[in-house]
């Protein structure tokens, strides 16, 4: 992921359903880990785009 920020993208969502969690970076942030189920979106970056994960 760091990679991807280098070169240029502002968010990136690393969904691991095996640890049932969600690594969320941003450019120029800490990675933020959530617990699945997990509700994403990010208005600066993405404006009305919502995903909803849920366990199966």
């Amino acid at each position: 992921m760091q990679e991807y920020l280098e070169n240029g993208v502002r968010l990136a969502w690393l969904i691991n359903p095996q640890e049932q969690q969600v690594e969320i970076y941003r450019s120029n942030q800490s990675v933020e880990v959530r617990p699945l189920p997990a509700e994403l979106s990010d208005e600066a970056v993405l404006p009305g785009f919502e995903l909803l994960l849920s366990r199966y």
